[in-house]
């Protein structure tokens, strides 16, 4: 007992060292903007289709294993990596505009416990398909020499892929709220989120844009796995590390807020980082406890509403 107090007390020593609570935070930052990119396109999705898309995380995998598949082709190199960026984004938006008119198209009126059947089968299709093509080994990518290597930055000395990491998290979140606060599409897809019956009866195409939402929603979970690809390790069971974060950010952020998607993935990012820092062993608990007392305190997340 002595000893796990002794290395608590030291671990949280380190926090009054500025270099070790930079670097954290840089760390925890572009953790969570990793996690947007996952969680923006699942939130979009529920609040305009009221759908939990279970299956999320594979589409994440499928991006990843896009992304190793191109870079293997051509060689690697920034033409490789922009290009395997590019193919994970395309080639997801058409399988998730292929799975919402195929599949989900058919379910929007059934009872929810459905809908969650569905989409948790989709998982294991997903996860069979990935074996059958690509086998069951874990496979890592190598970054762009360009990216590759440590940059300094503010007196610490960080990854370099990391901090590009941020930078693609910033540049998404204001694509997204260009696209839906200057765009018609967004009008459409922000008033959906409201009053999808009335959006109907004002003569809007809602079959339309209920696919294009999901395709939308596809794309961006490719591009997080096709990024992701160079930081984590490529195998079939990518997709159960990733969507239960992707969970807790959207239930800690607010189902259906792109904002709370944002704010909850920096939440997530900084309190796994911190808290690896400070109480190694209990980590992984911590995203659990914060998510428990946001929905003490707020039940329908921190830009949510009740329904």
């Amino acid at each position: 007992m002595e000893s796990l107090l002794d290395q608590t007390w030291q671990n949280f020593t380190l926090f009054g060292n500025p270099t070790v609570v930079i670097r954290q935070t840089l760390s925890g930052i572009s953790h969570g903007m990793l996690l947007f990119l996952i969680s923006a396109g699942l939130s979009l999705i529920f609040g305009v289709t009221r759908i939990l898309n279970f299956a999320h995380g594979g589409l994440f995998m499928l991006g990843a294993y896009v992304a190793m598949s191109v870079i293997g082709l051509v060689l690697g190199g920034l033409p490789g990596f922009v290009l395997s960026l590019i193919a994970g984004a395309a080639l997801l938006l058409l399988v998730g505009g292929g799975l919402e008119i195929l599949l989900l198209r058919r379910i929007y009126r059934s009872a929810h416990e459905f809908q969650l059947l569905l989409t948790f089968g989709l998982v294991f299709v997903i996860g069979d398909l990935v074996m059958i093509i690509w086998d069951r080994e874990e496979r890592s990518v190598a970054a762009p020499e360009l990216l590759s290597g440590a940059t300094r930055l503010i007196g610490v000395t960080f990854p370099t892929y990391r901090l590009f990491l941020i930078l693609v998290g910033i540049a998404v979140a204001v694509a997204l709220w260009v696209l839906l606060h200057r765009t018609r599409f967004g009008i459409w897809i922000r008033a959906a989120t409201l009053d999808r019956e009335m959006l109907g009866a004002l003569g809007v195409n809602t079959r339309r844009l209920y696919t294009g939402v999901f395709a939308l929603g596809a794309a961006l979970a490719g591009f997080g796995g096709a990024l992701a690809a160079p930081v984590l390790a490529v195998g079939p069971g990518l997709h159960v590390e990733v969507i239960i974060d992707a969970f807790v950010v959207v239930v800690i952020g607010g189902m259906g807020s792109i904002p709370g998607a944002l704010v909850g993935s920096l939440l997530v990012g900084l309190v796994n980082a911190f808290g690896i820092l400070a109480f190694p062993s209990l980590a992984v608990v911590l995203t659990f406890a914060l998510m428990a007392v946001i929905l003490i305190v707020r039940p329908w997340g921190l830009f949510g509403r009740p329904e």
